[in-house]
C-alpha cells in the first residue's frame, strides 16, 4: 500500500451504460431509459431519474413509475468500447491514463497543472478536449488520491491540497461502493466517513478483514494503490513514398530491402523483436493492398525483406502459379508502402533451442511455403489440426501455414478401447449391439464388439462394466478411435440391405430390422458385409428445431477388405468415411 496519496484528476462520465447504449446502438440518451443487470436498475438517464426511478429499483416498479421507459441490457463490452475513444481524447492532452472503469479515468495533475497554467486550467482543458473530440459530457475532479478524485469529479469540484480528510469526513458510509459494509456500518452507529475513518485501524481489521481495512483507508483518505497509468504504445510503423510509381518486381525489391532495414532498427532500438508483419501497400490510383505475414521466430532485417519482395512479386506479377484465375493486378505503380510489426516481443523473450538454431532443411520449407502464401493467399497452404468434436469432419480444421495451431473445439485425448480387438476397422464377422454388455438379435457366436458411446444419462453408461468405472466421453456420441484415414467432403449415398433383400431400417429407439448384409455405394455393385458394429447415436441441437441433426454411426467391413464408416439420417445411409 501506498504512502501519501498523489495528486489525481479524474474525469467522470455521468450515466456512462446509458450514454454508451446511446453510442453503440442508438438508444437516445435524452428519452427514459435505465440499463438493468439481474432485474435491477444500475443506470438512468436524465429523464428517468425526473420520473423517479433511482438505481437499484427492479424492473417492475421502475416500469410502473414509467410507463414509456426504454430498457437496455447490461453490456460491459459495450462500455469498454464506446469509452476507448475518451481515453484516446484524453491521452492527447495529457500522458499516462489509468481507466478506472467504463466512464471513468484518471491521470496525476501536478504534469498537467504544470504546463496548462493550473490544475483548474488543467480540468477545463481536458474536459472540453473531450466534449470537442467525442461530444461526450464530462465533469473533472483533483483530490489527494483516486477514490477522493473520484467524489470530487461528481461535483466538479477541486479539493484543496491537504483538504482531502476534511473533505470526506462529511460523506455518508454509503460513498465507499460497498453496500454490505455500509449498512452494518449504519447499524453500528457508524454513518460518516469521518466516524468510520476515527475508528482504530486494528480495530476495523479484526472486525471487519481485509476488506473493511481497505474500506478504513479510503475513508481516511489514503488509497490502497498508487495510479496504475498506461503507457501509449511506441510507434513503429515505417512508411515510404514514391514519387514514381514502381511498377517493377527490381526496383520493388531495391525498395524492400531499404525499408525492411529501417524497422529492423527501429525495433533494436527499443529492444524488441517482430514476428508477425502487415505489408500495406498504395497504388497511384488508390487502391490499397494488405497482408499479414507470420514467422516461428525472430524477424530479422533479411527475412522481412524476403517477405515484403515476395509479397510485392506476388501483387505486381499477378502470378496463380500453374491453372486457376489470376488474381487482378493493380492498375497502377506502387506509391506508398507501409511496414507494419503486428506483433512484438521483447528480444530477449525468444531463445535459440538446445541444440542450437532451427535446422537448414526446415527453413528452407518454411520459406518456400511462405513465397507460395505470397503468390497465391494465405489459404493456399494449410495444415491440419485435430480437436473435438462427433463426427471426423468436425474433429480436423485446416488452418493457413504459420498461424496458431489451435483448435476449433476443445479435444481430449481419446478413450483407450475395451480390448484390442475391439478397435476399428471392425474384425470380420464382429456385430455389436445398443449395449455393449449383450450383443443384438442375430450376432455372431465369438465376435468382438466395439466400445459404444451412450449419451449421459443412458443405460448403457451406468450399467456397461460391472465392477469397474466407465470413463464419460467429452463428447457423447463420438466413434471410438482410431479415427478414419480418409473423411469424404461430402457423403455418398448409400443403401444397406440385409440378408432377404430388405432396406435395413433403425428406430427412434436405435433397434435396427435386422443385421446388415449387403451394401450399395452409389450406383455401385453391392458388397457383402462380413462384420458391423453400432449404432452410435447422435442428437445435435436437439433445442432448435431448424438446427436439429439426428442421426447414428455403424462401423462395417466389407468382404473384399474395406471398412467404411456409415450414418443413417432421416431414413437414408450415407458413407462418411473409410478406414484404411
Amino acid at each position: 500500500m501506498s504512502g501519501e496519496p498523489q495528486r489525481t484528476l479524474l474525469l467522470w462520465c455521468p450515466d456512462w451504460p446509458v450514454l454508451a447504449a446511446e453510442i453503440v446502438d442508438g438508444v437516445p440518451a435524452t428519452d427514459p431509459v435505465v440499463v438493468l443487470h439481474a432485474n435491477r436498475v444500475i443506470a438512468c438517464s436524465e429523464r428517468a431519474r425526473a420520473e423517479g426511478i433511482r438505481r437499484g429499483l427492479r424492473r417492475r416498479e421502475a416500469q410502473g413509475r414509467c410507463p414509456h421507459l426504454t430498457v437496455v441490457d447490461h453490456d460491459p463490452g459495450r462500455d469498454v468500447r464506446a469509452f476507448e475513444p475518451v481515453v484516446a481524447a484524453v491521452e492527447e492532452v495529457v500522458a499516462g491514463v489509468e481507466v478506472i472503469r467504463p466512464g471513468a479515468c484518471a491521470t496525476a495533475a501536478r504534469g498537467p497543472s504544470r504546463y496548462l497554467g493550473g490544475e483548474e486550467a488543467a480540468a477545463e482543458r481536458i474536459v472540453e478536449h473531450v466534449a470537442q473530440s467525442c461530444a461526450v459530457e464530462s465533469q473533472a475532479g483533483i483530490a489527494d488520491g483516486v477514490f477522493a478524485a473520484g467524489l470530487a469529479a461528481r461535483e466538479g469540484r477541486i479539493v484543496a491540497p491537504g483538504g482531502t480528510r476534511e473533505f470526506l469526513a462529511a460523506r455518508p458510509v454509503e460513498a465507499l461502493g460497498r453496500p454490505a459494509l455500509a449498512d452494518l456500518l449504519r447499524r453500528l452507529g457508524v454513518r460518516t466517513l469521518g466516524d468510520f475513518a476515527a475508528l482504530p485501524a486494528g480495530d476495523v481489521l479484526a472486525r471487519f478483514g481485509f476488506d473493511g481495512a481497505l474500506a478504513h483507508r479510503l475513508a481516511g483518505g489514503r488509497d490502497d494503490r498508487p495510479l496504475a497509468v498506461r503507457q501509449p504504445p511506441a510507434d513503429l510503423t515505417v512508411t515510404a513514398d514514391y514519387d514514381e510509381p514502381v511498377d517493377r518486381v527490381d526496383a520493388a525489391a531495391f525498395a524492400a530491402r531499404m525499408l525492411a532495414e529501417r524497422l529492423h532498427e527501429r525495433l533494436a532500438g527499443y529492444g524488441l523483436a517482430c514476428t508477425r508483419l502487415g505489408i500495406e501497400a498504395v497504388t497511384a490510383h488508390g487502391q490499397e493492398l494488405h497482408r499479414v505475414w507470420r514467422h516461428d521466430g525472430l524477424l530479422t532485417a533479411a527475412a522481412i525483406a524476403d517477405r515484403v519482395r515476395w509479397q510485392l512479386d506476388g501483387w505486381l506479377s499477378g502470378s496463380n502459379g500453374r491453372g486457376g484465375t489470376r488474381p487482378a493486378r493493380p492498375t497502377a505503380g506502387i506509391v506508398r508502402l507501409r511496414l507494419v510489426p503486428d506483433g512484438v516481443l521483447a528480444q530477449a523473450g525468444l531463445q535459440p533451442g538446445l541444440w542450437g538454431e532451427t535446422g537448414e532443411e526446415r527453413e528452407r520449407a518454411h520459406r518456400a511455403l511462405s513465397r507460395v502464401q505470397g503468390i497465391l493467399g494465405p489459404e493456399a497452404v494449410v495444415t491440419a489440426v485435430l480437436g473435438g468434436g462427433r463426427s471426423p469432419a468436425d474433429q480436423v480444421r485446416l488452418v493457413p501455414w504459420g498461424d496458431e495451431r489451435v483448435p476449433a473445439r476443445p479435444g481430449p485425448p481419446p478413450l483407450p478401447p475395451a480390448s484390442p480387438a475391439a478397435a476399428p476397422p471392425v474384425p470380420a464377422g464382429s456385430v455389436s449391439g445398443v449395449t455393449p454388455s449383450r450383443p443384438a438379435a442375430g450376432a455372431a457366436r465369438g465376435a468382438a464388439s466395439a466400445p459404444v458411446v451412450v449419451p449421459p444419462g443412458g443405460r448403457a453408461g451406468r450399467r456397461a462394466g460391472r465392477g469397474r468405472a466407465v470413463a464419460e466421453p467429452p463428447w457423447p456420441g463420438r466413434i471410438p478411435p482410431p479415427s478414419p484415414a480418409v473423411v469424404l467432403p461430402a457423403p455418398l449415398p448409400a443403401d444397406v440391405r440385409d440378408a432377404a433383400g430388405e432396406p435395413v431400417v433403425v428406430s427412434a429407439r436405435l433397434t435396427i430390422s435386422a443385421a446388415p448384409a449387403r451394401l450399395i455405394v452409389g450406383d455401385g455393385r453391392p458388397a457383402e458385409i462380413t462384420g458391423w458394429a453400432g449404432p452410435w447415436p447422435v442428437d445435435e441441437r436437439w433445442w432448435a428445431p431448424a438446427e436439429a441433426r439426428r442421426r447414428a454411426r455403424f462401423q462395417v467391413s466389407l468382404a473384399d477388405g474395406a471398412a467404411l464408416l456409415l450414418a443413417v439420417e432421416g431414413g437414408r445411409w450415407l458413407v462418411e468415411a473409410i478406414y484404411d
